[in-house]
């Protein structure tokens, strides 16, 4: 059986990523008539068109779709291979491409990283900031090797880890009237005065599951497209939230009158570690979730 060589499998998935074979080939540092012939070869040895050509259009075809996020794990693994085979590779050395929540990057990152860098002085941090369903689909695609996110969340595939707990707090300004946060019950909440981001951030789910949340008639129609927005609103006394325990004390609350309060029952969302399964660096992501742990 003839295989892909590990140039042809870097030129597709650099196709893939740009849509544009002047640029993909640029970005390879060959010419396009070199970088042309080598997805060609590849088409033949794979017996598959991969790419529909036109003169001014790339369009990856179906089965295209299915080979690029193949091809990628394939190089990976191949980079990995390459590292064991050096021997004596130190755990959490070298690139490590990081998918990280923004409800959690600007809480745990500016406290974990300086310690992170002084420990592990050759890790090569690579961090990518987005929703979980996005750095999700990522790390299945191979373009990420470890998630940083909050649990529960639906992910096959992938192994996870938990961390530890992250509380949540009632969110209002020091001065509202709509909510007494020492004797808080969400039963004396009136209509609308729940403040949540929009569908698509997990930490809208969590809130909703956590903080037992089941009468949407307490919640405004209208979501927070982030963090930020949603501190604003409730800065603003448009409503109340729930935030976790990890902002209280950061640059989000900073200059505003929003206060964190303690709530009545146990409503928290677990921290944790995802990765694909069967992955040779299982043991070197459970050295670094307890270090995130121990450090947070």
């Amino acid at each position: 059986m003839n295989l892909p060589s590990t140039k042809q499998l870097k030129y597709f998935v650099a196709l893939v990523e740009t849509e544009h074979f002047g640029r993909a080939a640029a970005a390879s540092h060959v010419s396009q008539s070199a970088f042309s012939n080598a997805i060609k070869e590849l088409e033949t040895t794979l017996g598959v068109q991969l790419v529909d050509r036109t003169n001014r259009h790339v369009t990856i075809t179906a089965i295209g779709q299915q080979v690029a996020p193949m091809a990628r794990l394939a190089l990976r693994d191949i980079q990995d291979l390459v590292e064991t085979a050096r021997g004596g590779r130190r755990p959490l050395c070298g690139e490590l491409r990081l998918g990280v929540i923004p409800t959690i990057a600007p809480f745990l990152l500016p406290k974990v990283l300086p310690k992170l860098r002084r420990r592990f002085k050759e890790l090569r941090l690579l961090l990518i900031e987005d929703q979980t369903e996005r750095i999700y689909n990522r790390l299945m695609a191979g373009e990420l090797d470890l998630l940083l996110l909050a649990l529960p969340w639906d992910m096959r595939g992938a192994e996870q880890r938990v961390l530890f707990r992250d509380p949540f707090r009632l969110a209002c300004h020091r001065d509202t009237h709509r909510v007494d946060p020492e004797n808080y019950r969400f039963s004396r909440l009136d209509a609308n005065s729940v403040l949540l981001l929009e569908d698509g951030h997990c930490l809208r789910d969590h809130a909703l599951a956590a903080c037992k949340i089941r009468n949407m008639q307490k919640v405004q129609r209208f979501a927070a497209s982030s963090l930020l927005t949603l501190v604003e609103m409730v800065n603003a006394d448009l409503g109340i939230t729930f935030l976790p325990e990890m902002a209280r004390n950061s640059s989000l609350l900073r200059n505003t009158g929003v206060q964190l309060h303690p709530l009545p029952d146990s409503s928290y969302r677990n921290i944790g570690l995802a990765w694909r399964q069967g992955s040779n660096r299982a043991d070197e992501f459970e050295m670094l979730g307890e270090f995130i742990a121990q450090h947070r």
